[in-house]
């Protein structure tokens, strides 16, 4: 397995395409560039979200990923043209709505889990609002027990929950992860330590696994695809 770590060249990313949802960042190799024909509906679905997006941009603080992770996530899915997407760690929904509104796109839906009520019932909310509750399925619950008992497969899967059972998230999960499925989680980047140390141990462990970090400081994300049907 190959892991890198992207430094310069994804601060320089994450500063362009934070203003220009859209914009391709990163595909599975050999995925190619989504073609999204426009539609009137989904015409009406890119503005809401957008409208909703520039009026709540300075609001996401409750353990939120920032907007230049959100459109990094938008891109994976829309350019691999993912359609089974798994979040573990809804917080108040800025991740999801990023997810979900490239879901759009491809046809598919997200599972979003959230432990806390108050956050939950503050995410079901935001995706009324941006227009995206169609496209997600809001669970309330122990991520513990619930994602083990998650039958799959997905293709996409994004972890922004409890730091030390990343490993445990990911021994789960892996199995239902389809080849040619991205597995993300955020916080990784810059430091090897710890939680991270061993959650980056096992993606490198993992047969058919290639996996790049991108990022800075503590946040990031670490991006890893499925090759093969092995490890899992």
């Amino acid at each position: 397995m190959r892991t890198s770590v992207s430094i310069p060249i994804a601060l320089i990313a994450a500063a362009f395409v934070a203003g220009n949802p859209g914009v391709p960042a990163q595909a599975a190799p050999g995925a190619g560039n989504a073609v999204v024909r426009p539609t009137p509906v989904q015409d009406t679905i890119d503005a809401r979200v957008r409208r909703f997006l520039d009026a709540h941009r300075r609001d996401w603080r409750d353990m939120n990923v920032p907007p230049a992770d959100g459109q990094r996530l938008y891109d994976l899915v829309l350019n691999n043209r993912y359609r089974r997407a798994l979040e573990i760690g809804t917080s108040t929904g800025h991740s999801a709505i990023w997810i979900a509104w490239a879901l759009s796109k491809t046809g598919g839906k997200l599972i979003t889990v959230e432990i806390d009520e108050g956050r939950y019932q503050q995410a079901l909310r935001n995706f009324r609002e941006a227009g995206l509750s169609g496209y997600i399925d809001a669970r309330l619950a122990d991520a513990h027990e619930l994602v083990p008992r998650l039958e799959g497969p997905f293709d996409f899967v994004f972890v922004d929950a409890d730091k030390d059972w990343y490993t445990r998230y990911f021994r789960a999960v892996y199995p239902k992860l389809l080849v040619g499925g991205c597995f993300t989680a955020h916080n990784v980047a810059g430091r090897r330590g710890g939680w991270v140390g061993e959650f980056l141990d096992a993606l490198e462990a993992t047969p058919g696994l290639e996996t790049q970090v991108v990022g800075y400081g503590g946040s990031g994300l670490s991006i890893s695809y499925r090759r093969a049907r092995t490890g899992g």
